[in-house]
């Protein structure tokens, strides 16, 4: 893997305003891409995770729900050392599962297939519409591809990934607005908690159609606040 920063990705900082995650980037405050998802969530979708809820308890339902951001976080951080070159003996000698994940998805998903690296959490934004962090921006497997990690309590289907796959898109859109780029591709790489490691890809006309539903949330969300 080598470094190529031929994009200057900008600075941004991060607030809540009416409840949602904004960035403040080139003198825009901006939602997010995950505040805008979760504002647009279909009634099957709440009534999903208000069933689960149920099912496990709510305060058990809340411990799952930190667990599982503070382990998101941990692996983050880990994949984010390692694609730096920061990497220190303590990290190398650690044995917790969130670094045992994070090698799960170095060996499996980026060893021999990410060539070059643009950008590692990095903001990226649409002007007027929304702002986001990207994991990884580069060339993977000899595509223009934006990388996203993912951590799972248990391993996923395809047809349960549609807000992930949203989100791809909407960095896809936002690089490609900006920069004149022409990133085609979108890839998951997942672990779970049980270090099964799992890869999910979307490309061309299936990209495409992502990148339209994820606009007309954008406007979904606007309209509702503007109905506010």
């Amino acid at each position: 893997m080598i470094w190529n920063r031929k994009f200057l990705y900008p600075k941004s900082t991060r607030s809540v305003i009416n409840g949602s995650r904004h960035y403040s980037v080139n003198q825009e405050n901006l939602p997010s891409v995950t505040s805008i998802l979760k504002a647009t969530e279909t009634s099957e979708q709440k009534a999903k995770l208000a069933s689960w809820r149920e099912k496990v308890g709510y305060e058990q339902a809340q411990i799952t729900t930190r667990e599982a951001a503070n382990r998101g976080s941990a692996l983050h951080l880990y994949l984010e050392s390692f694609l730096l070159g920061k990497l220190n003996m303590d990290l190398l000698g650690d044995n917790t599962r969130e670094k045992m994940m994070a090698d799960q998805i170095i060996e499996n998903g980026l060893r021999n297939k990410l060539s070059e690296i643009w950008g590692c959490e990095a903001t990226l934004y649409y002007p007027g519409k929304y702002a986001g962090a990207a994991d990884v921006i580069g060339i993977y497997e000899n595509k223009e591809t934006i990388i996203d990690f993912k951590q799972s309590n248990k391993p996923k289907k395809d047809e349960w990934i549609s807000q992930y796959y949203l989100q791809g898109a909407a960095y896809c859109a936002a690089h490609n607005k900006v920069y004149g780029s022409k990133i085609n591709q979108v890839v998951i790489l997942m672990c779970t908690k049980d270090n099964i490691f799992q890869r999910f890809v979307i490309e061309g006309e299936r990209l495409t159609n992502y990148q339209n539903q994820f606009l007309e949330k954008v406007e979904q969300f606007y309209s509702k606040r503007l109905a506010n």
